[in-house]
């Protein structure tokens, strides 16, 4: 009721916004700009608060989709001249960890996994299985790179190098956002950037996180202990929360699970 009342100061607000999930375009269930940006934009808007606070499970996924999200971020805390906090629970690892490079200041729990700062293309051959069944595939195109990587036809050594210019062109992006953010913090003898994963004190140790912190505890230790919590988070699509899922999406659960599994969760 103060918050009515004139000359009457109102309790502190942190608006937590909750990253959970792989993240990429188009796929219902998943962290994507398009799907976070009402989202985003309410938190920094609504009510005057006076930080945003991400918690974050997420293994990855998307470099442009992490990029674009944690650009939105960026842009609306300097504007609104509101400070970010990132908590990660589980996981923040690949494009996950770009989303709490966001924030000002990352904490995690002591079992969290961060880091996995770098780029993965991963697909499949089946031109031997067609030979063995006999069959033929036929494929024409207008441009001699338009069939690049076909996983039904023998590996190419030149689709090969241009996929690793690729993916390298995709890795120094990603250092560029994490040293941009994170550079005083990171040591200067080490690299962070192979793709390796810490736990808790191990990724404080190496700058990837600034310390162990709970969003509630750390909250109320920076604003008091009448701050108050106002949670944004993504719905499920109404299928899902019945426990149904077309075809798609249970491709799309599939591999979320996977690239959770890659680091033991």
């Amino acid at each position: 009721m103060k918050r009515f009342l004139p000359f009457v100061k109102s309790d502190p607000r942190v608006a937590v916004i909750r990253l959970q999930g792989s993240i990429a375009a188009g796929t219902r269930g998943t962290l994507s700009d398009q799907g976070l940006a009402p989202l985003i934009e309410r938190a920094f808007k609504k009510g005057k608060p006076q930080a945003v606070a991400l918690v974050i499970n997420s293994p990855g996924g998307s470099a442009v989709q992490s990029s674009l999200i944690a650009s939105r971020i960026r842009r609306l805390s300097k504007e609104k001249d509101i400070p970010v906090y990132a908590f990660v629970e589980d996981v923040a690892a690949s494009g996950g960890y770009w989303l709490a490079s966001a924030a000002e200041e990352i904490w995690i729990d002591p079992a969290s996994i961060v880091g996995s700062i770098g780029v993965i293309s991963a697909s499949f051959g089946a031109h031997e299985f067609l030979d063995r069944y006999g069959l033929e595939r036929r494929v024409y195109t207008a441009g001699k790179s338009k069939s690049m990587l076909d996983p039904f036809k023998p590996e190419n050594p030149d689709d090969v190098a241009r996929l690793k210019d690729i993916l390298e062109h995709l890795h120094e992006v990603f250092k560029t956002q994490i040293t941009t953010r994170r550079g005083a913090k990171l040591p200067e003898d080490q690299d962070l950037f192979t793709g390796e994963i810490w736990v808790g004190e191990k990724a404080i140790e190496v700058g990837l996180a600034d310390g162990i912190g709970h969003v509630v505890p750390k909250m109320k230790e920076l604003f008091g202990d009448k701050v108050q919590f106002q949670v944004y988070g993504q719905k499920k699509p109404l299928l899902q929360r019945l426990g149904a899922q077309i075809v798609g999406d249970g491709f799309a659960a599939l591999e979320e699970r996977a690239l959770y599994a890659r680091y033991g969760l």
